[in-house]
C-alpha cells in the first residue's frame, strides 16, 4: 500500500534531515511517535527490572526503598531523561548519545560515549535476559543453577537475535504490542493484589529493614540498584531515530515519556506487591522473593499464572534492548570507531536491518554472562557505564550551550531551564556512578575501571590519530564581543 502524500512528504524530509547530518537513509523508517516510545518502554520494563531485582532491593533496604527509593530515583532520573531529549531533538541519528557528544565535544570525547554506551548496552541485555533465564528455571525446574541457567539463557539470546535480524517490521509492531502488554499485565496485576491478597498498611512502605548489613543507610542506597537498573535504557528512543517519523519531535517524547509512566506505573506495581508481604524475613531470605510474594498471597496457581505474564514482558524487554544495542554498534560503525568497521556497519539489503551487529550483540551479551557469575554485577556494569555515557553528551551540551556555541536546537527544549536541569541530570550520574561500586558490586567497579584504562590506550595508540567521528559537527566559533564605539575609534589629541 502506498504512503499518502503527507506521509510520502514527512519521510522526504526526514531522509534530507538525516542527509544534512552526514548520513544517508539505509534503515527501514517506519516507526511512528508510540513505537518510538513503545522501545523505551519496553526496555525499561518495569516487569523486568522492578521484578526481577525486587529481592536485591528487599534485602538491602527492605519496604522503604520500594516506598521512598523508587519515586527519588524516578525524580532524578527525569532530570536525566529530559538533558537526553533535548538533545535527541536536535541530533536524530542513530549514533545518538555518541554523535551529540562528537558533534558537540569533539571526536575524543564522542569515541568515549560511544564505548561507554556499547559496554552498557551489552551488559543490560545480558542482565535483562539473564534475569528473564532465572525466572524460567525457577518455573520450570525449580533450581537457578548455573548448568541450568546458561541454555536458557542461550536459546533467548538466540530468539531476540533471529527477530531483529529477518524481522525489523515485526520487532516494531512487538514493540508497539509489548508497550500494551506491559500496561495491561501490570493492570492485572496490581488488581489481582488489590481484590484477593491480604494487605499491609500503607505505613508499611516506609518500613526499615535489611538483611545485608547493619548499617541500614548503606543498605539502603545500595537497594537504589532495584530502581536505578529499571531506570536505563531509555536511550533506545534516540538510537532507532533513523527508522522514526518525524524524529525531531517523536524521539525525544520517546525518551522522556518512557520515564515517566514507568516511574508512576512502576510505583503502583511495587506498592501492591509489598504490601502483600506477611512475613518480611521469611519473603527475603525467599530465593525468589518477587515469586514468594505473589504464591503465598495469591496462592500456587494464581500467583504462579501472574510470574508467567511477568515473564512475558521480561522476554518483550531483552527484544528492544537487542534493537537498540544493534543500532549504536551499527553507527559507530558507520563512522569507522570498531575493529572490522566495515564489517559490523552492514546493512542487510533484504531485511534493511543491522544484521552483523545484531549478532554481535548478543555475542557480547553472552560473554558478559559468562564473566560474571552475580547478577546483581551484570546490573550493576550496565547501569555504571549507560550513566557514564549520558553524563558526557549532557556535559559537553551544557558547556556549549553557555557558550553559545551550539548553533542548532530542535523542536523540543528546555529553554531557560537547560542549566537547571543539566546540572541535576550530572549530579545524579556522578551518584550512581560511585554508588554501585561500592560492596558487593566490586567486580562491576573493577571492571568499569578496567575497561576506561584499556578505551584509553585504545584512544591514545590506535584511534587518536585516525578517528574523526560523525561527518558533520552543528558547532559554531563563539561570537566575539561587541565593540564600543569609544574603544574602536581613533584617539584624539
Amino acid at each position: 500500500m502506498a504512503n499518502p502524500p503527507d506521509a510520502e512528504r514527512q519521510l522526504e524530509e526526514d531522509a534530507a534531515q538525516l542527509q544534512r547530518l552526514g548520513y544517508a537513509q539505509q534503515l527501514l523508517r517506519g516507526m511512528g511517535g508510540f513505537s518510538n516510545f513503545a522501545v523505551s518502554f519496553s526496555i525499561i520494563s518495569i516487569l523486568t527490572g522492578a521484578v526481577t531485582l525486587y529481592g536485591h532491593g528487599l534485602r538491602f533496604g527492605g519496604p522503604l526503598v520500594m516506598g521512598v527509593g523508587w519515586p527519588l530515583v524516578a525524580v532524578m532520573t527525569l532530570a536525566v531523561a529530559a538533558s537526553l531529549a533535548q538533545l535527541a531533538s536536535s541530533f536524530p541519528t542513530a549514533g545518538a548519545l555518541y554523535h551529540w557528544a562528537a558533534m558537540l565535544g569533539g571526536p575524543r570525547v564522542g569515541f568515549f560515549t560511544a564505548w561507554l554506551n556499547t559496554l552498557g548496552q551489552f551488559a543490560i541485555t545480558a542482565g535483562i535476559d539473564y534475569g528473564l533465564a532465572e525466572f524460567l528455571a525457577d518455573m520450570l525446574v525449580g533450581s537457578r543453577e548455573r548448568s541450568t541457567v546458561l541454555p536458557i539463557y542461550t536459546a533467548i539470546l538466540l530468539s531476540h537475535a533471529v527477530l531483529n535480524h529477518v524481522g525489523v517490521r515485526v520487532v516494531a509492531w512487538l514493540n508497539d504490542f509489548s508497550a500494551w502488554y506491559h500496561v495491561v499485565g501490570v493492570a492485572v496485576l496490581i488488581g489481582a493484589l488489590a481484590a484477593f491478597a491480604p494487605k499491609q498498611d500503607a505505613a508499611f512502605l516506609l518500613t526499615r529493614f535489611s538483611s545485608e548489613t547493619p548499617l541500614y543507610a548503606y543498605g539502603f542506597l545500595i537497594g537504589l540498584l532495584q530502581a536505578q537498573w529499571t531506570f536505563t535504557g531509555y536511550d533506545a528512543s534516540a538510537h532507532v531515530s533513523e527508522e522514526t517519523r518525524d524524529p525531531t519531535r517523536n524521539a525525544p517524547w520517546g525518551i522522556f515519556l518512557s520515564v515517566a509512566v514507568s516511574a508512576v506505573v512502576g510505583y503502583l506495581l511495587l506498592g501492591a506487591v509489598t504490601l502483600a508481604i506477611q512475613d518480611l524475613p521469611a519473603t527475603a531470605a525467599a530465593a525468589n522473593p518477587f515469586l514468594y510474594v505473589l504464591t503465598h498471597s495469591l496462592g500456587p496457581a494464581l500467583g504462579g499464572a501472574l510470574v508467567w505474564v511477568a515473564i512475558g514482558a521480561m522476554w518483550f524487554c531483552g527484544l528492544s534492548s537487542v534493537t537498540s544495542n544493534s543500532r549504536m554498534l551499527f553507527a559507530f560503525a558507520r563512522d569507522n570507531g570498531l575493529p572490522a568497521s566495515h564489517w559490523l556497519a552492514r546493512v542487510s539489503p533484504r531485511f534493511k536491518s543491522p544484521s552483523v551487529a545484531v549478532w554481535v550483540s548478543v555475542a557480547a551479551a553472552l560473554v558478559v554472562a559468562l564473566w560474571s557469575q552475580a547478577y546483581a554485577a551484570m546490573v550493576a556494569l550496565s547501569t555504571l557505564a549507560l550513566y557514564a555515557s549520558y553524563a558526557l553528551p549532557i556535559w559537553v551540551g551544557f558547556r556549549t550551550r553557555r557558550a553559545g556555541t551550539w548553533s542548532h536546537r530542535g523542536p523540543w527544549d528546555l529553554g531557560r531551564a537547560s542549566s537547571l536541569v543539566n546540572g541535576v541530570a550530572l549530579v545524579w550520574c556522578a551518584v550512581v556512578m560511585v554508588l554501585f561500586v561500592l560492596p558487593p558490586n566490586q567486580l562491576a567497579g573493577y571492571t568499569f575501571a578496567g575497561a576506561l584504562v584499556l578505551l584509553g590506550l585504545y584512544w591514545g595508540l590506535v584511534q587518536r590519530h585516525t578517528f574523526t567521528g560523525p561527518r558533520v559537527t552543528l558547532l559554531r566559533p563563539p561570537e566575539p564581543p561587541a565593540t564600543s564605539a569609544a574603544t574602536s575609534s581613533p584617539s584624539s589629541g
